[in-house]
């Protein structure tokens, strides 16, 4: 058993399997799968199925995702392998990956990203609202695998207090360089939220 595991998944829209894409969507620090699921209205695309695993005690891991790795042992393998295992659990009932979508806001954005990069394939899309790769700085992310055309969203403020701009410039790069198609937008002055504008970038994706 691992940190994460066990914890429950909210699920909402399409019954599995029966849904065009699984959007399995990571919440961010001390907030819960509710929270996150409250985007689905929003998305307006009812006809996808959503998963949300719960992370132990409402966090992925304990400091912030620029500590040196080794800092958010064993929370953070555990966090990627609880990903894993849910990614695992939707490929055996039918979807494959390239109907599997990535998403998560702010510390659920950096553990989607990173499992991403470190699982590279053809993804059904990438969404990441207010996040970066996990690292300290002069991490370099050397990972084998293409992305192979994936859609990837990266939507931050330009003055996030939690998430350094020049990270989310060096996350879209690392992505490009694996062969996503990357939409990188900053938005002047924004809080540590989600706006209308990721909203409709994230329904471009999940429409296509």
């Amino acid at each position: 058993m691992h940190e994460h595991s066990g914890q429950p998944v909210l699920q909402a829209g399409a019954t599995l399997g029966k849904g065009r894409l699984v959007v399995i969507l990571l919440h961010g620090r001390g907030a819960s799968p509710e929270d996150i699921l409250g985007l689905v209205p929003q998305l307006a695309r009812p006809d996808l199925t959503y998963l949300a695993p719960a992370a132990a005690d409402n966090t992925w891991y304990p400091y912030t995702f620029l500590s040196e790795i080794s800092k958010n042992e064993p929370f953070l393998s555990s966090a990627l392998q609880a990903v894993g295992d849910l990614v695992a659990y939707v490929e055996g009932h039918g979807t494959p990956r390239d109907r599997i979508v990535l998403g998560g806001f702010s510390q659920g954005a950096c553990l989607s990203l990173e499992f991403a990069v470190r699982h590279a394939s053809r993804w059904g899309g990438i969404l990441a609202f207010s996040g970066g790769l996990i690292g300290p700085p002069g991490t370099t992310w050397d990972q084998p695998g293409s992305f192979d055309g994936t859609p990837v969203f990266l939507g931050c403020s330009d003055v996030d207090a939690h998430i350094p701009k020049a990270r989310v410039e060096e996350s879209a790069d690392v992505l490009r360089r694996m062969g996503a198609e990357v939409t990188k937008r900053f938005y002047p002055g924004m809080g540590h939220i989600v706006n209308d504008d990721e909203i409709e970038e994230a329904r471009r994706i999940l429409g296509s």
